[in-house]
This record gives structure tokens, sequence and C-alpha cells, in this order.
């Protein structure tokens, strides 16, 4: 399911939506909506999906899927049938992903399966351009409440932009009940302007506050395409905040080896910059962080790799 909104200006309707009640976890949400490789690297990537590292962890993906399109090379119709083996291998229970459109979101959701549903909202509003989604795994989790907000000084006026981008940001967030252990957490994905590093500096200033705002006595993750590489910009720093979050991939008790994350279908760069995280509260532990390279007769699912952190608390 999508939660759509529609409209010019602010619209209270799409703030801190809750599911509540008897309805079923999907039926509830919907209603609330308003409608060659540089090293030898192995066809399946390392992943943290296989059988022997599920136990009781959760098993975490960020993921710039890379618009649909039909231009070849790469299409969208190339690239689906390597992007449903890779999910359906790895099982993410939570994945934040950017760039998705609505169709795409729609095929995505259908290669997942019956067991999953999703929260997010175009970045214009309702079903158009592209979406930060949030997909979960409703065997593990439940949602409780979600919101939107746009990266901006207006962050309730719908696809609003300000600081120098002319592409909308947006993020979406959601407060999970884990079903295995009954505690609660939240979700945050999104995905940073491109071009503009004022602007990435406004929007993560803008994200710890929101994040601050939240119930502090629950653990956090966030996920997205920050645009900038980890350890070597003052947006990696104004996102972890003082030590309010932490980077998965720095206190994994393991990971994988490291590539670059955006390989733009050239070939993949060891030791390359992360630019997709997975950030979490200091009080969740990361067993294993992964940078996943599958690829399937040289196809990438996408021009990023998905990054994958399997998590404890």
């Amino acid at each position: 399911m999508a939660s759509l909104a529609s409209g010019s200006k602010e619209s209270p309707g799409i703030r801190a939506g809750s599911v509540k009640g008897s309805l079923s976890r999907r039926f509830a949400l919907r209603a609330a909506a308003a409608t060659a490789v540089a090293a030898p690297v192995a066809a399946y990537g390392a992943g943290i999906g296989h059988a022997a590292d599920r136990g009781h962890g959760l098993r975490v993906m960020t993921f710039n899927l890379r618009y649909a399109a039909d231009t070849r090379p790469n299409s969208w119709g190339e690239r689906r049938p390597v992007m449903r083996t890779l999910l359906r291998r790895e099982a993410p229970q939570l994945l934040g992903t950017q760039e998705g459109l609505y169709g795409q979101l729609r095929d995505i959701a259908e290669d997942l399966g019956p067991h999953y549903d999703w929260v997010g909202t175009g970045r214009g509003g309702g079903s158009r351009d592209e979406f930060a989604t949030v997909f979960y795994d409703v065997r593990r989790l439940a949602p409780v409440e979600y919101d939107h907000f746009w990266l901006s000084d207006t962050p309730y006026l719908i696809g609003s932009t300000s600081w120098g981008n002319t592409v909308v940001r947006m993020v979406t967030w959601v407060r999970f009940r884990d079903l295995r252990t009954d505690g609660e957490f939240y979700a945050l994905n999104t995905h940073l302007d491109h071009a503009h590093q004022y602007s990435r500096e406004r929007s993560a200033a803008l994200i710890t506050e929101r994040l601050h705002a939240l119930d502090s006595a629950l653990p956090r993750i966030v996920t997205g395409d920050f645009n900038v590489a980890a350890h070597h910009n003052p947006v990696y720093e104004a996102m972890l905040d003082g030590g309010s979050l932490v980077d998965s991939w720095d206190t994994a008790d393991e990971r994988s080896a490291q590539y670059g994350t955006f390989h733009g279908y050239r070939p993949l760069v060891p030791d390359g910059d992360r630019i997709d995280w997975i950030l979490t509260s200091p009080t969740v532990r990361t067993r294993r962080a992964t940078i996943n390279t599958f690829s399937e007769h040289g196809q990438f699912p996408s021009d990023h790799l998905p990054v994958q952190a399997l998590l404890d608390w």
C-alpha cells in the first residue's frame, strides 16, 4: 500500500498518522492513505539473508532503486528480475528505498510477496514523482504511526523546496512494533539532494531536529542515500549528531568488503565512498554489515549497491 498525500499546501491529514483498533495493519494503513568489476565479485555478493545469519536479528536494507525507465541498457524491464532475485534471497524485514516510482514500487511489492506492505508518498504528493518508501515484513513488524515531511523551511508543505535544491526531497518515518519482542522503534528513510551541499547540511539538521522530537526511549534506525561520503563531509557528522546515532558499518561485529555504493553500472570501486548508510541508536547492536554486490549475467539491479545490516537490541 502507499500512503498518498495530495494538495499544494500544508496538509495536517498526513501528519503522524496512527494505526490502531481492530482493523488489520494493512487495511488500517490503506484507510489512512489519501488514495565488469574492478576486482572479482561473485555473482552472489555477500548478504545477510542466508538462513545461518537470520536468527532473531532484524534484517535491514537501504537501497536506491534507480527510478524505472524503459531506456536500454539497464531498463527496469532488464533490472527487475535481478532485483526480484536479490530481494527474495535477502528477505529484508525492513527496507528503506529511494527513487522508486509508483509502478516500480508496485512491482517490488509483488515480487517481495504477500507478507510485505509499505508506507510512502510521492515527493510531489500522491503517486507522482519518486518515493522514499519503507517496506516491511508484516510477520515481524506492525506500524503504529507514520509521517512524511519535506526537507525545506516548510516541512509540512507538500512538495516544498528550500536551500537551493531544485529537486524535491523528503522523509518518511514509521514507528513500528516488533511482533517478536513487542518492543517499538522508529524507522526513518530519506534521500538528500544530489547537487547542493548547503541543502544537504540543512536537511541533516532538520532530520536530527525531528528525531529529537520523537520518543527518546525508543531506538532509531535511519536509512538513506545521503549523496556524500561517510567520514568525509559535515553532513555525516550532523547526522551522527554528537553520538545520538552511530554508523552501523563502523560499529558492526563483522562486515563484508567495502565498495563504493554508487557505481553507475561501471566497474565497482573497492574501498570506495559509502554514500548509502544505515544509522542506528548507540544501543542497537549491528551483528553484520554488508554492501551487497549481487548481479546476474553482468546485470545489476540498480546503479547503487544495497547496504544491509543485521540488528539486535
